[in-house]
């Protein structure tokens, strides 16, 4: 039967890698009356600071060795601290074990280590834990007598426990006990990932630390927090918009994050000037070229009606100019990966836009991608395909100009993120219209020349083969010059015909670019 009851501390062991308030923790134990075992530097650093401690090689009769490997995997240690009190009280006793009733430990620093730059694989090795871990399951398993603490935060609620009532209480010590497996399980977690090199392995364990606390979901009667992923070097992403700075504005909420990085992820396809402006989870506007102020501005006339209360990405520093021309616009998030001093200021202006300095922009990494679902979860590479002109295949009699398949590379490039089934219209390496998730292709078209204004000498983009050519017919007289597309329909040669018959050139890349979110 658990022991339910408060329990008394009379001997603590301390042996952590984040010295982090562990003297000023130990001393307020040693105030309490706790007798104090510690190991290596932990021990060393409790004694200088003039409080009484034992070594742990005085309880075993062992001493530290094989270059501290082995300190702590010990009977009179494991024993004093898994025995349950009221079963193995004569065992104890006979074999001399004395009572371990709190154990304070984190771990050998795995994470700090394979992120250090040419970190080698025997040096990540050498800092796996292996006392560490099974002390902290063996305190936490026996929770009903034993408190364990892997946090410094926690080292308040236990102190202060035992000076107020000289005692732990069941209920912290099985939160404590949870927090115990939690670090156990992510420090495992993360050196499975990091010594795994199959693409997709048998078994996956992901691992994430919070990042902070969320006003709500995607909707206020829906809770939230939102969490980082604690992962290798070469398995994250190279930019977060959780790692971006605030720079004004209110906190980001669940759909800022989620906007945002949708955002982010359009902008790393340009290197050229770039703005991004994102409704919804969906490009609404997007614009690329040679000067950064026309291109924000070409991106935010796309689709002026959507960009409203939306997000905008540059992937150039904002100037006075810039921040000129947004500063009587509503937007949720302006992003860049900096600002002019005079710019900074007319943005903060405006009390409720969340302004983030962006890191440094880089294109998009081959991460795997990771999606829940009920039950389970899907996994793919992230598509970091990239189109070139000689990749394009000529399907039809007229050849689309140089001009259009800028035209068309640069619509490719904003389609891959539009919810699909996506369709795209573009002309001067500008949207002029966006057709995004919908249930048919021909809608799609529909709702991306309805969005383009003026679609005289534009281009077509789709991000899926066209099933029938009725999507092709219903650009009769819309202006539309050329149209990019996968191929690899059944219907292709109809659909080719549709163009021929129109004066549309097309141009299959081979590839499709699905997006379903």
């Amino acid at each position: 039967m658990m022991n339910t009851a408060p329990t008394t501390v009379k001997r603590a062991l301390l042996s952590v890698s984040d010295k982090t308030g562990i003297v000023e923790f130990a001393q307020r134990l040693h105030r309490c009356g706790v007798e104090l075992i510690s190991t290596g530097g932990t021990q060393r650093l409790i004694k200088e600071a003039g409080i009484p401690v034992q070594e742990v090689s005085e309880i075993t009769g062992f001493p530290e060795m094989m270059d501290g490997r082995v300190k702590t995997l010990h009977p009179l240690v494991h024993g004093g601290i898994l025995g349950l009190r009221d079963v193995h009280a004569e065992a104890a006793a006979a074999h001399h074990i004395p009572w371990i009733d709190l154990v304070v430990c984190n771990l050998y620093p795995f994470e700090t280590t394979i992120n250090t730059p040419g970190v080698a694989l025997d040096q990540a090795i050498e800092q796996i834990d292996i006392g560490g871990p099974t002390m902290i399951r063996s305190a936490a398993k026996n929770l009903g007598w034993v408190s364990v603490v892997v946090n410094p935060q926690d080292y308040e609620i236990v102190a202060r426990g035992l000076e107020e009532n000289g005692s732990i209480t069941y209920e912290t010590r099985e939160r404590l006990c949870a927090a115990a497996f939690r670090h156990t399980a992510q420090y495992d977690a993360l050196i499975q990932a990091y010594l795994t090199r199959e693409p997709f392995p048998q078994e996956i364990t992901l691992t994430y630390r919070k990042f902070s606390d969320l006003r709500y979901g995607e909707n206020p009667h829906q809770r939230a927090a939102a969490y980082t992923s604690v992962l290798p070097p070469d398995l994250k992403d190279d930019m977060s918009i959780l790692e971006a700075e605030i720079l004004g504005g209110k906190e980001l909420s669940y759909n800022n994050i989620n906007d945002a990085t949708g955002t982010i992820q359009t902008l790393r396809e340009f290197s050229d000037p770039a703005c991004v402006v994102v409704k919804h989870a969906n490009p609404c506007g997007a614009a690329s070229g040679d000067d950064i102020f026309k291109v924000t501005q070409d991106a935010f006339n796309a689709d002026r009606l959507s960009a409203f209360g939306g997000l905008v990405a540059i992937n150039r520093p904002c100037t006075v100019e810039i921040a000129q021309f947004f500063s009587k616009i509503f937007f949720e998030i302006f992003m860049a990966p900096d600002y002019e001093p005079e710019a900074l200021a007319i943005l903060k202006k405006k009390k409720n836009l969340r302004i983030l300095r962006l890191k440094d922009i880089k294109p998009l990494n081959q991460v795997p991608m990771q999606k829940f679902v009920d039950g389970g979860l899907l996994v793919q590479d992230r598509d970091c395909s990239v189109i070139e002109a000689s990749d394009l295949t000529v399907v039809t009699k007229r050849i689309p100009t140089e001009a259009e398949t800028e035209d068309m590379l640069f619509g490719w490039k904003v389609l891959k993120h539009v919810k699909s089934n996506g369709i795209l219209i573009a002309k001067d390496t500008t949207t002029l219209g966006i057709g995004p998730g919908q249930v048919s292709r021909v809608d799609a078209v529909q709702i991306a020349l309805n969005k383009s204004s003026s679609p005289e000498g534009a281009i077509l983009a789709s991000d899926a083969f066209f099933p029938f050519r009725d999507s092709i017919d219903s650009l009769a007289g819309s202006g539309i010059k050329a149209i990019i597309q996968p191929g690899g329909s059944i219907r292709d040669d109809e659909v080719i015909a549709a163009c021929d018959e129109h004066g549309i050139a097309m141009v299959f890349t081979g590839i499709r670019c699905f997006n379903h979110g």
